[in-house]
């Protein structure tokens, strides 16, 4: 089914069920602006976000996705590299947590040029994860993520420039600097976590439990007091976080595997 046709099914089916175009953004994870543009014909949606709208509307539709339909949904490469500097950035920022207690402490055990080496490769490593899952918003629309990994990506822009400055100025010892980092970190996983609590329907309880974590995790960063037991649900939940992307991009493959059979929307 091509537009407009296509928007035109997707405005009957809608009001036939008598909802309104909110009601339908919370039942697929799509914006309102999206939606209306869908129905009004002026944009030719992707096959999974056909299917996640019939799907909310419950209307079941016989005729295969065409492999046409499918060409804009192959998996970018793309991910593939932001899942490797996931699990680089994982046990980098492990690193730089350690070392940055020491500098801290006014007693590094490295030099100031490798400590920057290692907060450089960390904060490259953890951008590139982060417009990983930018890139899976595409395939897996979702509105407050786009905006909290936006958030969370101009966040550790700021302050990487600021810890690059406070390292070679000699002032990265002051505590009120550094909590402010703590806290608006908190923020903003806690805004994160926020953001994967839209897939819980979508992705059972795996979303769920990792929209939870991190926004645990956030919440004794923003408060401060408890940075340290922060660690244990913020590494659990960016594992959660790797696995989730890793099984999306599979998830991806396999709708796009040339060996399987003719697909149907239903």
């Amino acid at each position: 089914m091509k537009q407009p046709e296509l928007g035109k099914k997707i405005s009957e089916l809608r009001k036939a069920k008598g909802l309104t175009q909110e009601e339908l953004v919370e039942k697929c994870n799509l914006n309102v602006r999206t939606i209306q543009r869908i129905e009004a014909g002026e944009v030719s949606p992707r096959s999974y976000t056909i299917k996640a709208l019939f799907e909310a509307l419950d209307y079941h539709m016989e005729a295969p996705i065409e492999r046409d339909d499918l060409a804009d949904q192959k998996t970018p490469n793309y991910l593939y590299a932001a899942v490797g500097s996931a699990v680089l950035y994982f046990f980098l920022s492990m690193l730089e947590i350690g070392f940055e207690q020491e500098f801290l402490g006014g007693e590094a055990s490295i030099s100031t040029g490798s400590f920057a080496m290692i907060k450089t490769g960390s904060y490259l490593f953890y951008v590139i994860f982060l417009l990983g899952w930018v890139r899976l918003l595409n395939f897996f629309p979702n509105g407050i993520l786009k905006i909290a990994l936006w958030l969370m990506i101009g966040g550790n822009a700021i302050w990487y420039t600021v810890d690059m400055v406070a390292l070679y100025g000699n002032w990265f010892s002051i505590g009120d600097y550094y909590m402010l980092k703590v806290s608006s970190f908190g923020f903003l996983y806690a805004f994160l976590g926020a953001g994967y609590l839209g897939y819980k329907g979508q992705f059972s309880s795996v979303a769920l439990i990792m929209g939870i974590l991190l926004i645990l995790s956030g919440v004794l960063l923003f408060t401060g007091i408890g940075a340290f037991l922060a660690l244990i649900p913020w590494t659990i939940g960016e594992i959660v976080q790797i696995g989730l992307m890793v099984y999306l991009i599979q998830k991806i493959g396999r709708k796009n595997s040339p060996d399987s059979s003719p697909r149907t929307i239903s």
